[in-house]
C-alpha cells in the first residue's frame, strides 16, 4: 500500500510545557537582579533635567523669560512659557507639566546634600507658593538652586541612599546638571 505522509503541523503539548519550565526558570533568576526604582529615577531625572536644560534653551531663542514651577505636591514641574515677562500666567501663555516617574518623589533621602543646598527644592524664590525658577532672556536663571529626586520608598524608609538623584542650576549661566548618588559620593552625569 502507499504510506500516507502526515504533515505535522504544530507542538505537542510536552513541547510547550517544556518550553514554559524554561521561560520560568530564566525569570526567576534574572527579575530579582532587576532593580526598577533605579531606572524609574533615572528616568525621571533624565527627563526632569532634560527639561530644565529645554527651558533655558528657549528662554535665549524665544526671548522671554521660561518660568519654572517645581510643584513637590503633585510631583511635577511645570514650564511657563511668560511672553511678557510679568511672572503671572496670561491668556495665550503656554505651560505644560512634565510629571515624575511612578513613585519617585522630590528628596533626598538619607544621601548627603550637595554645596547648592539641602532642602528637596533649593530655590528662594516662590510664585504663587510654590518654588519657581525664571530663565531670562539672557540664558541666565534668577538663581543658583535645584531639587533632588529619589524612590519614595528611599525617602519614607531613610534607606536607599543611592536612589538619589539631582538636578543644579548656575545662576549665570543658566547650565543645568544632574548628579547621581553612589556609595562614597555624588557623580556628575550630565
Amino acid at each position: 500500500g502507499e504510506t500516507m505522509r502526515h504533515r505535522r503541523r504544530g507542538f505537542s503539548l510536552i513541547e510547550i510545557v517544556y518550553v514554559l519550565v524554561i521561560v520560568g526558570l530564566v525569570a526567576a533568576v534574572a527579575l530579582p537582579r532587576i532593580d526598577v526604582t533605579r531606572y524609574r529615577v533615572n528616568a525621571s531625572v533624565q527627563v526632569l533635567g532634560t527639561s530644565v536644560l529645554t527651558a533655558q534653551r528657549q528662554a535665549v531663542t524665544q526671548q522671554h523669560d521660561i518660568i519654572i514651577y517645581v510643584d513637590s505636591a503633585l510631583n511635577r514641574i511645570r514650564i511657563h512659557e511668560d511672553r511678557n515677562n510679568n511672572a503671572a500666567i496670561d491668556a495665550l501663555e503656554h505651560v505644560r507639566a512634565v510629571n515624575l516617574g511612578e513613585r519617585v518623589v522630590f528628596g533626598r533621602g538619607p544621601a548627603p546634600a550637595l554645596p547648592f543646598g539641602s532642602a528637596a527644592i533649593v530655590l528662594v524664590r516662590r510664585i504663587g507658593g510654590i518654588p519657581a525658577l525664571v530663565f531670562h532672556r539672557d540664558g541666565s536663571a534668577s538663581e543658583v538652586g535645584g531639587f533632588y529626586l529619589t524612590s519614595y520608598y528611599a525617602q519614607l524608609n531613610g534607606v536607599r541612599p543611592d536612589d538619589a538623584r539631582a538636578v543644579s542650576v548656575e545662576r549665570a549661566t543658566g547650565r543645568a546638571s544632574w548628579f547621581r548618588f553612589r556609595t562614597g559620593g555624588w557623580v556628575k552625569v550630565f
